[in-house]
C-alpha cells in the first residue's frame, strides 16, 4: 500500500511546511538522510501551550505528539517530493515541556512513534529519545525532530 493510501485511510491531510520561527531551515538533506528541524505542537493553528505535570496529561499529550508527527510528515513530503521514497524513519527526538516531577515523557512521545509505525509499517520503527525540559519555544507542550533515510 502506498504511504498516501495509508494517510487517506487514517484521514490525514498533510499540512504545508511551516515557516521557521527563527534562523534555521525546515530540513536539510545530506546523502540519503533527511534531517527535519524540531516542530512544535499546534492546536487550532497556534502553539499548543501547556506543561506536563501541571495542566496537561499523558493522553492529551499523545494527541499533541501525533499532531506534531503529522506536521513532520508534511515537511518530509516537501523535502522528498514523495513519501514513498522513505526507506526508514531512523530517529525521533522528543522534547516534552514538563515539571520536575513528571516522568512519562516516553508515553507522550508514543503518540508520534505509533503514527510513524501506522504510516510506514516496519520502516516506521525508529530509534528515539524523549526528554523532559523546563520550557519549549512559545510555551509549546511538545517539540519533535526527525531523521529519515531515503531509498
Amino acid at each position: 500500500m502506498s504511504v498516501y493510501d495509508k494517510l487517506k485511510e487514517l484521514d490525514i491531510t498533510l499540512p504545508p511546511v511551516a515557516v521557521p520561527a527563527a534562523a534555521y531551515v525546515p530540513y536539510v538533506q545530506t546523502g540519503n538522510l533527511v534531517f527535519l528541524s524540531g516542530h512544535i505542537a499546534r492546536k487550532d493553528g497556534k502553539p499548543w501551550v501547556a506543561q506536563f505535570g501541571r495542566d496537561i496529561g499523558v493522553e492529551e499529550g499523545k494527541q499533541a505528539a501525533r499532531a506534531v508527527a503529522i506536521d513532520l510528515l508534511g515537511t518530509l513530503h516537501a523535502a522528498t517530493g514523495d513519501l514513498n521514497r522513505v526507506k526508514r524513519i531512523v530517529k525521533l527526538m522528543s522534547l516534552v515541556n514538563s515539571t520536575g516531577d513528571f516522568t512519562d515523557q516516553h508515553l507522550v512521545t508514543n503518540g508520534a512513534s505509533e503514527l510513524m509505525g501506522q504510516v510506514f509499517g516496519d520502516a516506521g520503527k525508529h530509534a528515539r529519545s524523549a526528554f523532559g525540559v523546563a520550557q519549549i519555544p512559545m510555551g509549546a507542550c511538545v517539540e519533535i525532530e526527525l531523521i529519515a533515510e531515503l531509498g
